[in-house]
């Protein structure tokens, strides 16, 4: 598949997370989404990844379900989805739309504070 413009990807990215239902969104609060190429080497030592290309998406931040109220107000949370990495995955721009959205709803559900085993049972894992 031919790589796309960063501009289309992130259209694809903010598709994604328009599809999640109102009633989540609400909730997503304080988190900003970038758009990467690859994950930096410092990231993948932080994570003990040997190849960067392994890695479609990153939650930095705190998940809900592990906050108080008598914690500071975080800093901003934020996923990281990495364009060529997922982009390599994919050899059709169906594929390509089906991966952003997994991974966008991946991230996203650790923000909510599941985890891979509750992401696997709900296929975003």
């Amino acid at each position: 598949m031919q790589p796309v413009t960063r501009e289309v990807f992130e259209d694809l990215v903010e598709q994604a997370l328009a599809s999640i239902p109102a009633s989540l969104q609400r909730h997503l609060e304080n988190v900003v989404i970038d758009v990467e190429d690859m994950p930096d080497a410092r990231t993948c030592r932080a994570l003990g990844i040997d190849d960067p290309r392994r890695l479609l998406g990153l939650y930095h931040g705190v998940p809900l379900t592990g906050r108080h109220v008598e914690a500071p107000a975080p800093l901003p949370d934020r996923i990281s989805i990495y364009q060529r990495n997922i982009e390599r995955v994919c050899s059709t721009r169906a594929e390509l739309v089906r991966q952003i959205r997994t991974t966008v709803l991946h991230e996203v559900g650790h923000y909510f504070g599941l985890d891979e085993d509750d992401l696997s049972e709900l296929g975003y894992g």
